[in-house]
């Protein structure tokens, strides 16, 4: 049995669309999740949601489960990021600019769906996944911790607090996204993976991560892919749909 794990899209639909390449590369998979992350901040969030939902009936409802992450919220409800109070003018400052550049690209990529990509990505909020796995045990799958997608489980983590954010599910398996971080480490009775970002990797720059679960005999073998894609395509693309912050783009893909 083999389980294919994507987040964190961003509205990247280059980086996307070599991922879902490198899937099918590989045969694809019996079940496919994608784990939240999927339009804010890039050039194609519409482009996105839409190629998500023709990934879904490809696979069909049996195979296929789709859930929001944190700025997938933003989106839906206006929230935004949590931010602790400026200490200085300096410090004011730098987070003036930094709410107008995120306001700004938000409101962009809402103004960029239609109320049928607006309904999907509403029904994909405050969800979770899991599979049991026959010989293995249980699967569980969420945005950033179970219960939270915007708490931060990251490989420098405490194994005290990594234990806390699972304490009250089952399993053995725990796969999410946000950080953008590929990792993979034990804590307790838990393996818990990252699969990293498709469309914004922090320590893979210009490629788009996932993870290749394959369960046989007990075991399950782990892949964290990352797969080259066209940087400076995707760069252009947001120049050409008319991002309202090109260079935010620029730094955050080139790393």
């Amino acid at each position: 049995m083999r389980l294919a794990v994507l987040s964190d899209i961003h509205g990247n639909l280059v980086a996307m669309e070599a991922a879902l390449a490198d899937l099918e590369s590989v045969g694809d998979g019996d079940m496919v999740w994608f784990l939240g992350d999927l339009a804010a901040f890039g050039a194609r969030p519409a482009e996105c949601i839409r190629r998500l939902r023709e990934v879904g009936e490809h696979f069909g409802k049996e195979k296929f489960r789709a859930i929001g992450g944190n700025t997938d919220r933003y989106l839906v409800t206006g929230e935004r990021f949590k931010l602790p109070p400026a200490k200085d003018e300096t410090a004011f400052n730098k987070l003036l600019k930094g709410r107008e550049t995120t306001d700004a690209m938000l409101n962009w990529n809402l103004s960029q769906l239609s109320w049928e990509d607006y309904e999907y990505l509403r029904k994909l909020l405050h969800r979770e996944t899991a599979l049991k796995v026959d010989g293995y045990g249980s699967v569980i799958g969420y945005h950033a911790i179970p219960g939270d997608d915007e708490a931060m489980l990251r490989p420098e983590t405490s194994e005290e607090e990594a234990a806390d954010a699972l304490l009250d599910r089952e399993g053995r398996l725990a796969i999410g996204g946000h950080i953008h971080i590929q990792m993979d480490r034990t804590v307790g009775r838990w393996r818990i993976i990252n699969v990293g970002s498709v469309g914004m990797s922090v320590d893979m720059p210009g490629k788009a991560q996932w993870g290749l679960f394959t369960f046989a005999d007990g075991t399950v073998n782990v892949d964290l892919r990352a797969v080259e894609y066209d940087v400076d395509a995707a760069i252009t693309d947001a120049k050409a749909t008319g991002h309202p912050a090109p260079e935010f783009a620029e730094k955050r893909l080139r790393g």
